[in-house]
């Protein structure tokens, strides 16, 4: 398939438009399974009626699996915020509203956040009481069902010309509870090293949603935890620090 231009590359994947397409291929042993559930996330979140890029093919090219999707023309909320930093909180605003949005649809077919979390606690090299302590809150905290995008950022967030908005990357969208996303969109921030845009989305967020900043908060040390298995040296020490505010009882 012709390349036209490279939009990213990553470990074991690169993401490329084609046309009126944008094609994600990953390396020929990635996992089978993780694919062709990143698809099928894709095709029951578009059930939902969220303004998401279509699912138009899961193929082979070159011997490598891809999913092709449909290009949307515009720039990332990521980007818009860097050139116009003056209008911060008015930008932060409409990703909450876009965030809210996607927490208000339902799609019961997903996986579950919590068995999802689960098993990332289960695979992190945290000692057992730690462990413990983290599976027993994350049993203790409600159990929801709303859409959950998993990776809920600036930069997944397209401003067409028109000003319409769409929300890319659905590879870990699960079901479950709202101020799950929310720590993890909070832990983004404060990953990129945005502490203003961090307590920013928090305090906004909590508004919004009329929730508590401290039931947000007790979700931090379970969802650094979940995603410390991934992602660089750097990364998994920055998360690992967030697992120490645990109280133990």
């Amino acid at each position: 398939m012709q390349v036209d231009k490279i939009l990213a590359e990553r470990p074991h994947k690169r993401i490329y438009k084609s046309g009126n397409f944008v094609v994600k291929e990953f390396d020929s042993d990635f996992s089978k399974s993780d694919i062709l559930n990143e698809a099928l996330n894709q095709a029951r979140v578009e059930e939902t009626g969220l303004r998401i890029p279509q699912l138009e093919e899961v193929t082979k090219i070159d011997g490598k699996w891809a999913i092709i999707v449909d290009y949307i023309e515009g720039k990332t909320l990521a980007q818009i915020m860097k050139e116009d930093r003056a209008n911060l909180e008015m930008y932060m605003e409409k990703f909450v509203d876009i965030q809210l949005e996607v927490l208000s649809k339902r799609a019961p077919l997903l996986n579950k956040i919590k068995d999802k979390m689960n098993r990332k606690i289960s695979e992190t090299n945290l000692d057992a009481t730690t462990r413990y302590e983290l599976h027993t809150r994350l049993e203790g905290m409600p159990t929801h069902n709303k859409v959950c995008h998993g990776d809920f950022n600036p930069s997944n967030i397209i401003i067409t010309p028109a000003g319409d908005y769409y929300v890319l990357d659905w590879s870990h969208a699960t079901q479950g509870n709202g101020s799950a996303d929310a720590a993890r969109t909070y832990l983004l921030f404060s990953l990129d090293g945005d502490t203003e845009a961090a307590e920013m989305y928090m305090n906004m967020f909590c508004k919004k949603s009329d929730t508590a900043k401290q039931y947000v908060q007790q979700w931090l040390p379970i969802v650094a935890a979940s995603q410390s298995v991934k992602g660089n040296e750097n990364e998994r020490e920055f998360l690992l620090k967030w697992i120490d505010v645990v109280d133990y009882e």
